[in-house]
């Protein structure tokens, strides 16, 4: 049985194709049209997963919508008549692409795919529960989920069992977690729904000064439900985000170019703080609902990966479970698992534990292309090209790492990876300048083998896809440099060899020269680009910045024999 699962219109469009209860391919529309972020129907998305499939749409039994859009559209009414006439202007604005788009779901499908089947509609945060629940490895669990807004839901409590999923309370737009965490953001100066993980980052540079001011702001109780004061925000109705009166509390926005002022920091830090007691409250109070020592989160809050790491000290909770993607993109697949398990009651077939449900591309495919463009590259025999990367990193170069399937989700995590030395202290700097062109605050993330993780990590759970933020062992910080934030810690990877055999490999072949399991990973773009996807893609971002080698498969190629192709990596969104 195939069910599709879409998610698209409003940000990070996707698509997922579930065959007999397993993910077989998941991937983000950004990837191909190379717009980041892009919220377009996921068209090229869908083909793929069903080329991966080797089916064509008449195969599809169902497809999962990952909202109700009339639900939505309902949210949308309501506030704009609460709000009028301030909300006039954004309303006729938006009225269109839910003419044309929105609330035109089947007929899209039969337009652009030519199917005609089954749609179902899923609940939003069910479909964000199901997508944590139905790929975890519990057999029940609670459940929290929290975003911007789906239809008029922010916040969830749940529990699921088996093929199950109840969520048990929930918290109403325009109260949410997602949409302070936005509004703050486009204060600070950063792009909403983009830069959200730039203030978390920015955070622990700053003191919590303002967070009595942001408990005036966001009254929260007991049991983790919360109210905002809606004097502060014009986002349920305006398109800015804050009112005059929280510029007035806190001062003037940041532009987008200005420095960034101890102030800035010092309001990331209190918003953080504050986020985090909501969290906590909220999670303590779905383990006393619900007895469960197992733990799911979804939704884009689920990316604040600073709160997460603090979930078994803070709760009850010992085994949490954070899918590869935890916001919209991965909503996708839980569209498609509630109509398999609950819609069709169909068995669970348990955990994702691999990320690379995206397109790979042959030996023969790489052969072909390195070959028709003349780029100078050696092939390696396996062991050899291991050994060979080990070297370059222990080396210091910097190594863009294109292997197998691409990863599904927000983050990079070995097969479109950009490696690097975590024992230079200069490397954090030679990455941020010369690769990835961002903000010198923002931090880099190691990657360690599974079994050495607590040696050098202050972890009590494996975290295969990088949503957990963990203090870095005092005695291990010197050794580490490049991979320790400023509060000393580090946003980790465990890896098995079961997982990635070659990724493993090359992170054991670096330990042998510097007794240190652990590289630096980022994802291999740079700043505003998608992922890299095809060799084409890598080739372009590596030659347009400071990457020093690409290692494409087992083909090995260098800067320094390919000067003649120096390319802008940014006009890939052009082509």
């Amino acid at each position: 049985m195939n069910i599709l699962g879409v998610s698209c219109f409003y940000h990070d469009s996707s698509a997922a194709l579930l065959q007999d209860g397993r993910i077989t391919a998941a991937a983000q529309e950004e990837r191909w049209t190379r717009k980041k972020h892009d919220i377009r129907f996921p068209e090229n998305a869908i083909k793929y997963c069903l080329e991966q499939a080797g089916i064509g749409i008449d195969k599809v039994d169902a497809v999962g919508f990952y909202e109700k859009p009339l639900l939505k559209f309902e949210r949308l009414l309501s506030s704009h008549i609460e709000t009028f006439p301030k909300s006039y202007k954004v309303f006729v604005q938006a009225l269109p692409s839910w003419i044309t788009e929105k609330l035109r779901i089947p007929s899209i499908l039969r337009k652009k795919l030519k199917y005609d089947g089954k749609v179902f509609f899923v609940d939003h945060h069910m479909a964000h529960a199901a997508s944590s629940f139905h790929i975890s490895p519990f057999e029940e669990a609670a459940i929290f989920t929290a975003d911007g807004v789906g239809e008029w839901t922010t916040t969830t409590l749940g529990y699921g069992k088996g093929n199950e999923v109840r969520l048990l309370k929930e918290l109403h737009f325009p109260h949410s977690l997602g949409l302070l965490y936005s509004a703050v953001t486009a204060y600070l100066g950063f792009k909403v729904n983009n830069d959200e993980y730039k203030v978390m980052g920015l955070a622990p540079y700053g003191k919590p000064t303002y967070y009595g001011d942001f408990k005036k702001i966001i009254d929260i109780k007991e049991d983790g439900s919360y109210r905002l004061d809606m004097d502060y925000f014009t986002f349920h109705y305006g398109a800015r985000m804050l009112s005059r009166r929280f510029v007035q509390k806190f001062g003037p926005e940041r532009q987008k170019e200005e420095p960034v002022e101890e102030r800035h920091k010092d309001i990331a830090a209190s918003l953080q703080k504050a986020v985090e007691e909501v969290i906590f409250a909220a999670v303590n109070h779905l383990h006393r609902i619900t007895g469960t020592k197992n733990l799911c989160l979804s939704g884009g809050v689920a990316l604040n990966s600073v709160a997460n790491g603090k979930l078994t000290k803070m709760t009850p909770f010992r085994n949490i479970y954070a899918p590869p993607a935890p916001s919209d993109p991965g909503a996708a697949i839980g569209a498609a698992t509630v109509v398999y398990h609950m819609l069709l009651g169909k068995p669970r077939a348990f955990a994702i534990d691999r990320p690379d449900l995206g397109p790979g591309y042959s030996h023969d495919e790489i052969k072909k292309f390195l070959e028709s463009r003349s780029i100078a590259h050696r092939e390696l025999p396996e062991k050899e090209l291991l050994k060979a990367v080990a070297k370059l990193l222990w080396q210091n170069n910097v190594v863009g790492w294109f292997q197998g399937r691409m990863e599904f989700g927000e983050r990079a995590l070995g097969n479109r990876s950009i490696l690097a030395n975590p024992c230079n202290p200069k490397m954090k700097d030679i990455l941020n300048l010369k690769v990835k062109h961002r903000e010198q605050f923002r931090p880099f993330a190691p990657v360690v083998t599974a079994e050495d993780a607590k040696k050098y990590f202050e972890a009590d759970i494996e975290v295969p896809f990088m949503s957990f933020v963990y203090p870095v062992r005092k005695e291990k910080q010197k050794l580490l440099p490049a991979i320790t934030h400023v509060d000393g810690t580090g946003r980790l990877q465990t890896i098995r060899r079961e997982a990635n055999p070659r990724y493993y490999g090359l992170i054991k072949e670096f330990e042998k020269l510097s007794k240190v399991p652990i590289l630096v990973n980022t994802s291999f773009n740079i700043r505003g680009e998608p992922i890299v996807m095809t060799p084409e893609h890598a080739y372009r971002c590596f030659t347009g910045t400071g990457i020093d080698y690409l290692a494409m498969d087992n083909f090995l190629i260098s800067r320094e024999d390919n000067k003649k192709d120096w390319w802008d990596c940014e006009s890939l969104a052009k082509d």
